[in-house]
């Protein structure tokens, strides 16, 4: 999905909207003040309007009489939204509520991936089986830089997706991909990451077999390497750690799991 910033002053102010809302600088609750907001980003009012229907579609604003435009609970924003996603892991260093989303990102792996290879170990194509071995291939390179190494990550889960036939299932790709990515970029970029190759030819080759319980056993496995990479890495500057995203608890935010 082509990023909001690379849509014109429309798409720029979306996203300019959008990370004040999850960054906390309007807070959930407040009413915007639309002409001061006019000015502050120097954008005509209608484009301003366009813009706030976007982010109402995302359930974060609403419109009301009298009260006017004010950004809504953090329970109503659809955070499945392949945007809200994407925006909520942008920024120059992991926050800790990046941190937090990381960790329920690994819990919905978790429960998610494991059936879905199952499927498609029994549904797989030949043209499915390509998709991987391209995949793992592009992973295995030598040269393959951290950019290249987590498209090819990316790819993989993605065409392990849409090997299970399932519509609904292939969709949920764009709840993974955005935090997946994320997470990718701070383990392919850390020396102490282990081989991720392995692992991912493991689900390949079960997966190639249409062994269910291989290929679910494989991707276990796989989940359980992407939560010790995690682990590994050391806190941010403001204290949260990787231990967070896995599901550990840190009660004296020194080291990771």
């Amino acid at each position: 999905m082509t990023p909001y910033a690379r849509r014109g002053v429309h798409g720029q102010t979306v996203e300019a909207l959008a990370r004040r809302i999850l960054g906390g600088e309007i807070p959930e609750g407040a009413t915007l003040d639309l002409v001061a907001l006019q000015s502050e980003l120097d954008v005509s009012l209608t484009a301003l309007r366009e813009s706030l229907k976007v982010l109402a579609a995302k359930g974060m604003v609403d419109a009301r009489q009298k009260r006017g435009t004010f950004v809504r609970a953090r329970a109503d924003w659809n955070l499945l939204d392949a945007d809200v996603l994407r925006w909520q892991f942008e920024g120059g260093r992991t926050t800790g509520a990046q941190w937090s989303l990381l960790r329920n990102l690994a819990e919905v792996r978790a429960i998610i991936e494991p059936a879905a290879v199952r499927l498609a170990a029994e549904r797989r194509t030949e043209a499915d089986l390509l998709l991987l071995e391209t995949a793992v291939e592009a992973m295995a390179r030598e040269d393959t830089d951290p950019g290249h190494a987590v498209d090819a990550d990316l790819a993989f889960h993605r065409a392990l997706l849409a090997a299970t036939h399932n519509e609904l299932l292939e969709r949920m790709e764009m709840v993974i991909e955005s935090g997946l990515a994320h997470r990718d970029r701070i383990v392919h970029s850390s020396p102490h990451s282990e081989d991720p190759v392995p692992a991912h030819r493991a689900v390949l080759d079960a997966v190639r077999d249409r062994d269910p319980q291989a290929a679910e056993t494989a991707m276990r496995a796989l989940l359980d390497q992407a939560g010790r990479d995690l682990a590994r890495i050391d806190h941010p500057e403001d204290g949260t750690g990787p231990d967070r995203a896995t599901g550990a608890e840190d009660t004296k935010g020194s080291d990771g799991q």
